[in-house]
């Protein structure tokens, strides 16, 4: 469930990279960021699990830029990368867009983090 929802997150930030931004620099950098992250989550899929942390912190990176974000466009703090957040130039798009892809890529790292094996309570 985590490497499906990664691949989801990969997926819609590249689509959204090439259809909504509004720098070509941006959009390169988004483009190169989101191909080395399924390099990353392709290997990590193909060794069976083992090397987690590197996906967890594409992941974690990838929550860090929509939660900031996400705080740009609802005027928390300002950054001077608000083009680099809008979704087609309108608010409430932005909003959903930002919160949607910070839950997702917050999600993914809580399902790939390493978990420690439980002791039994016998």
């Amino acid at each position: 469930m985590g490497i499906g929802l990664v691949v989801a997150v990969l997926v819609v930030q590249a689509v959204a990279s090439l259809v909504w931004s509004a720098d070509a620099t941006l959009t390169g950098l988004a483009l190169v960021f989101n191909a080395v992250a399924a390099v990353s989550t392709t290997l990590f899929a193909l060794r069976g699990g083992r090397a987690s942390w590197v996906v967890v912190g594409w992941c974690a990176g990838f929550f860090g830029w929509h939660a900031l974000g996400l705080g740009e466009i609802a005027g928390w703090w300002t950054t001077g990368l608000e083009a680099a957040f809008s979704v087609a130039g309108a608010y409430q798009p932005s909003v959903v867009y930002q919160a949607v892809m910070t839950a997702a890529a917050g999600f993914a790292v809580h399902l790939l983090l390493p978990r420690q094996p439980q002791a039994s309570a016998t």
